[in-house]
């Protein structure tokens, strides 16, 4: 006769030492919520005030009339269509220059061996510290010698050669395998054709990251726009934005948040239509 199965102890669970505890959660969600609350009320009170009349700015009644009157007049009281031609110039300006240097400078770093290549980046990561307002006089100076002051390329210029963009581009071609690089070369291709067969192509993740960076950067820059421009044909959307917006144009702040809107709502518009493939740049650009 055989002896009957003996009851096996029940598997015990350890409890995982990473798991996020409950209350760290709860704080964790409670913080992100408060953050985008903080985020979105500005946005939120300049929609209300822009498509409501103006005694309606801040009186929050549901049964308030709807009106686009507001964008109408901001649109009437400056030549904001000369700033957005003015700023789409600029910031396509900027990204076509940084991305062309960058990615012959990116190169040269990544795969060419010459004197002074370790130098070279050197200089280029210590310009990551230097904030560019500490460089505002010796660009305005040197622009001022050569009559630039008061132009679109005034304000280009200082940006073209981005420090950036220069080590997110060294960076993403570092990674792409020799293998790749040596077969291209075997079947004949020059170093400029291997650039633009084989390492731009893999490194589409991080131009897209790059360029969503650079034009809404330049795009929101104002301080020196403010310092080079004077007149409307060079004047950037947030120059013009704040001489509409001064004392002397009278505070009417429901045209004032319409006009708001106008400027930021390309950006506003592409974030929205473009978020998945904006966080999936940054994420395979290796950006944190």
């Amino acid at each position: 006769m055989s002896a009957a199965p003996q009851p096996q102890p029940a598997a015990t669970t350890r409890p995982d030492p990473y798991a996020p505890k409950g209350l760290a959660l709860t704080l964790e969600s409670t913080g992100a919520i408060l953050l985008a609350l903080i985020w979105v009320l500005p946005l939120a009170y300049a929609v209300w005030a822009a498509i409501h009349p103006a005694e309606y700015t801040t009186r929050f009644v549901l049964s308030a009339p709807l009106t686009l009157d507001n964008f109408t007049r901001a649109w009437a009281a400056a030549p904001f269509a000369r700033y957005f031609l003015n700023t789409f110039i600029l910031v396509t300006m900027i990204l076509a220059f940084q991305l062309v240097l960058g990615t012959l400078a990116a190169y040269a770093l990544a795969r060419q061996d010459f004197w002074g290549r370790d130098l070279a980046f050197a200089l280029i990561l210590a310009q990551l510290m230097i904030m560019p307002d500490a460089l505002i006089v010796e660009n305005y100076r040197t622009l001022a010698r050569v009559n630039l002051i008061d132009t679109i390329p005034a304000i280009a210029l200082p940006y073209i050669a981005s420090a950036f963009g220069i080590f997110l581009l060294r960076q993403t071609f570092k990674t792409v395998p020799r293998e790749l690089d040596d077969a291209a070369r075997v079947e004949g291709a020059s170093p400029l054709q291997v650039l633009m067969k084989v390492y731009v192509p893999l490194a589409r993740p991080t131009y897209i990251a790059y360029g969503l960076v650079s034009v809404s950067y330049h795009w929101n820059n104002f301080l020196w726009p403010l310092l080079v421009t004077n007149s409307v044909e060079s004047r950037p959307l947030t120059v013009g934005l704040q001489v509409f917006s001064s004392s002397d144009q009278g505070i009417d702040w429901a045209v004032i948040c319409a006009a708001t809107l106008m400027t930021s709502a390309p950006l506003l518009v592409g974030f929205l239509l473009f978020q998945r493939q904006f966080v999936q740049s940054f994420m395979r650009a290796g950006i944190k």
